[in-house]
């Protein structure tokens, strides 16, 4: 019997009008990937609304796992998110909300670690050749406020449930239309995050 996977991605948000994050969860939605069957959902780029969305899918779909993936406009790896921190800062949402040092949670640990075998996952990307590092900062955007938001989840309800965030670079036809940053192909990029559920599905098979 397969687990139930909750992969989510984002609209595209600021001044990316494409987010190759959406699109590789609406490919994998309902594919089995190792011993997992995906369900994916795709994330408001809301402060006020991201947290409740992921919340309330976790609520629907009882996933054994989580995993949330993100763009990093700018990087050229793959980078797993090593830890997620309690704050809400950075430039305005899609709705115009600019945070300043708010706090996620009010009960909240000032940061929580990933569930997540990221070393595995950077480990098994690199075997494959796809460049990889596991990253110490998922900032403090939306990124790291649904990293955040899964993580106290899984700490207040179900300790052993892996959840985690990873960063992925942007497409080349988000690169194209930007101008400015590294990209790499969507084929790619959605094997990347393949690989990463595969090594999920071995590590808790």
């Amino acid at each position: 019997m397969t687990k139930k996977l909750l992969l989510t991605g984002f609209e595209p948000f600021l001044d990316f009008s494409i987010n190759p994050t959406k699109k590789i969860a609406e490919e994998l939605n309902g594919e089995t990937i190792g011993g997992y069957t995906v369900t994916s959902q795709v994330l408001s780029v809301d402060f006020h609304k991201a947290g409740k969305q992921l919340l309330q899918w976790i609520d629907e779909t009882e996933p054994d796992a989580i995993i949330s993936l993100g763009l990093a406009g700018g990087r050229f790896k793959i980078t797993p998110e090593r830890i997620a921190i309690n704050v809400n800062d950075g430039p305005k949402d899609n709705q115009g909300h600019k945070p300043e040092n708010e706090v996620i949670q009010e009960d909240g640990a000032d940061g929580l670690f990933s569930m997540l075998p990221i070393s595995r996952m950077v480990e098994q990307l690199q075997g494959q050749g796809l460049p990889a590092e596991v990253s110490n900062t998922a900032g403090t955007y939306l990124c790291n406020h649904v990293m955040y938001q899964a993580l106290h989840y899984a700490k207040t309800n179900n300790p052993h449930l892996p959840a985690g965030f990873i960063h992925i670079p942007a497409s080349h036809e988000l690169a194209i239309e930007h101008g400015k940053i590294p990209s790499w192909s969507h084929d790619d990029l959605k094997r990347a995050v393949m690989i990463c559920i595969a090594v999920l599905s071995e590590i808790e098979s």
